[in-house]
């Protein structure tokens, strides 16, 4: 499946390739249909999305173990402390989707191949207009080094992909993503399935039937305009020290 956190290096390479998924589809429910963002939207509401290589049908799956990211259980450790202040990095959301979603699959194609495909790229393209996909960027300097984008389904953020192209730049926005939530929900993230990285860094596994009650719980709560305007976020002092 889309498992979208995966850490990008010679040791992290878990992403399977669709094909031999297919050969056992744990949640495979249907194939066919558009990438319209109507479609999008009620298929994320129902704990459903979509996942294929460029020369399978359009496939849609609800997968009978998810992972989550409880609220507040992702913070930088003393190491990753160090490495932020050494690289000086800096944060922004939603200043460049397009560019995040393009690395993802880039990075992706390098290694195993990648599902974000131009039509998926274009369909989040038009999530992210209307102000559903969103995304966070990592900076060295004026570089865009890491990052991660999902889609905000109510108080839940149900994340799609991440890169880096330097060491830490996709956790660094992994934990920035939940700081950011935190501050107007209270920072659940639906990671789609677990994975080694995943649960190191401390996703929860999750039974599906306990996942969507979850996810109709949270799929109608609002949130504030402003939570995703584009701005440059920052860690506060209490982060750092």
């Amino acid at each position: 499946m889309p498992i979208w956190l995966t850490e990008l290096s010679a040791d992290h390479q878990v992403f399977p390739d669709p094909r031999k998924a297919l050969t056992s589809p744990d949640g495979l429910l249907a194939m066919g249909g558009d990438l319209s963002p109507t479609r999008l939207i009620n298929a994320y509401r129902q704990g459903i999305f979509p996942w294929f290589n460029e020369d399978d049908p359009l496939l849609w799956w609800s997968p009978s173990t998810r992972a989550v990211f409880a609220p507040h259980s992702l913070q930088l450790s003393r190491s990753l402390k160090k490495a932020l202040k050494k690289h000086n990095f800096r944060f922004t959301c939603n200043h460049s989707f397009n560019d995040v979603m393009a690395q993802c699959a880039q990075t992706r194609l390098q290694t195993t191949g990648t599902w974000i495909q131009p039509c998926m790229q274009q369909a989040y393209g038009e999530l992210h207009e209307l102000g559903i996909a969103h995304s966070i960027e990592v900076w060295s300097d004026d570089s865009l080094v890491g990052g991660c984008y999902g889609l905000q389904i109510g108080s839940l953020f149900c994340g799609e992909s991440m890169f880096n192209l330097v060491p830490n730049a996709a956790k660094f926005a992994l934990i920035m993503l939940q700081h950011h939530l935190s501050r107007y929900t209270d920072g659940l993230i639906d990671c789609q399935m677990p994975n080694p990285f995943l649960l190191q860094m401390g996703a929860m596994p999750l039974p599906k039937n306990e996942y969507l009650a979850l996810l109709v719980k949270r799929r109608d709560w609002s949130v504030p305009t402003e939570m995703w305007q584009p701005r440059a976020l920052a860690w506060s002092s209490e982060e750092l020290n």
